[in-house]
């Protein structure tokens, strides 16, 4: 869940999961994969930074529960993240393991 604000100073927590686009028109219009359309204080960029961190977060603690480093990337590749091209990261080493081959 992630914290933003509405038009009249509310805030509210909104699950991240359920945001189809985020547009600025000229505020930040929010449409929900039911069909509804929320309008937040908070700019795209904003909103983009803080599902990045929620999932990051999601990641971390998946992370620490998980007895080795092979688990972790498997964990990463099944999230769908490509970690290489992002500042300030190092790729990480792939690894196929032999039932896969």
């Amino acid at each position: 869940m992630i914290e933003l604000t509405r038009l009249n100073g509310t805030v509210m927590m909104l699950n991240s999961d359920l945001i189809k686009t985020v547009e600025a028109s000229p505020d930040t219009m929010l449409t929900l994969i039911n069909g509804e359309k929320l309008i937040v204080r908070e700019e795209c960029n904003d909103v983009t930074e803080r599902i990045l961190a929620y999932h990051a977060r999601l990641l971390v603690a998946v992370a620490r529960r998980l007895p080795s480093y092979s688990d972790l990337q498997r964990v990463v590749s099944l999230a769908s993240l490509d970690l290489s091209g992002q500042p300030g990261s190092a790729p990480l080493p792939i690894s196929i393991p032999d039932s896969a081959r």
